[in-house]
């Protein structure tokens, strides 16, 4: 059983082990970087389960988990909290990240390119040997608690040089790169998450590499294992096959009106044969 928090506007509540197929030996990287206190970066596409593997860990290690999605606004009081008033006056309030660090849970920075330089320099004295959270608005210096683990992620595939992470952030985390899964661990995926046969899961599989050998040329990122398991509970639910396909697989991927004819069409070729 695991504590779990999705916000900073959600108290933790308690949730089951989440699924999670591994596709290599990131669990066993996961623990021995919260074993040893090493802050952990992890890159990936969209919808390839780094989420889901963040999700599982925090269970694994029953540890409190605070996930952040980053954006351009998200700022540094977003993280570490501030100062509000209610009919007593002036209170202090911790933000997700000052919450994980001093509870001993995960502090997890979702798409964190996203956020602003500004807001990325307050993970610095916590990502090195320091392990320490300076609060300027209280004075306050927080040691971290032996159990808090930093731990970011971002898309590869969408950096620019205005959204990359500076040497001197990144330098500061072990790394992990993960991926769409292989075929037929990826199929598994699909059939227990969206309750269809491994039948119907390979065969969404199938599509969706086909797609993504589209996107190497027309499209900026193809199907991700997420749009398969959303295809699939619409097919599992007994919306035709064909509708739940265009849905879930064609539209998402492209605004362009031939674009997504020519998904449909590779969709429909992959049906039809």
């Amino acid at each position: 059983m695991s504590i779990t928090a999705k916000s900073s506007l959600n108290m933790p509540q308690i949730a089951p082990l989440p699924f999670y197929a591994a596709q290599h030996a990131e669990v066993e990287l996961f623990e021995h970087a919260a074993k040893n206190r090493l802050p952990l970066l992890i890159k990936g596409p969209t919808g390839c389960g780094k989420t889901r593997f963040i999700e599982h860990m925090a269970a694994k290690l029953n540890r409190p988990l605070y996930t952040v999605a980053c954006h351009d606004d998200l700022s540094a009081s977003d993280l570490v909290g501030r100062h509000l008033i209610n009919h007593a006056g002036t209170y202090w309030q911790d933000g997700p990240l000052t919450r994980a660090v001093r509870e001993g849970g995960i502090c997890y920075l979702d798409e964190v390119v996203e956020a602003r330089k500004d807001t990325t320099v307050i993970l610095h004295p916590l990502a090195d040997n320091r392990r320490i959270l300076p609060i300027e608005r209280t004075g306050e210096l927080l040691e971290a608690h032996p159990d808090f683990l930093l731990v970011i992620s971002y898309n590869p595939g969408y950096q620019s040089f205005l959204k990359g992470l500076k040497p001197s952030t990144r330098q500061r985390f072990i790394a992990l790169q993960l991926d769409y899964p292989e075929p037929a661990l990826e199929a598994l995926v699909v059939s227990q998450e969206a309750g269809v046969s491994m039948e119907i899961a390979e065969r969404l599989v199938k599509i969706g590499n086909a797609l993504r050998r589209i996107a190497e040329h027309d499209i900026e990122e193809g199907a991700s294992t997420r749009l398969l398991i959303y295809a699939g509970k619409l097919i599992h639910s007994g919306m035709p096959e064909v509708a739940a396909l265009r849905s879930a697989l064609a539209e998402p991927l492209s605004d362009d009106s031939e674009t997504v004819k020519s998904l449909y069409d590779v969709i429909q070729s992959h049906i039809a044969g």
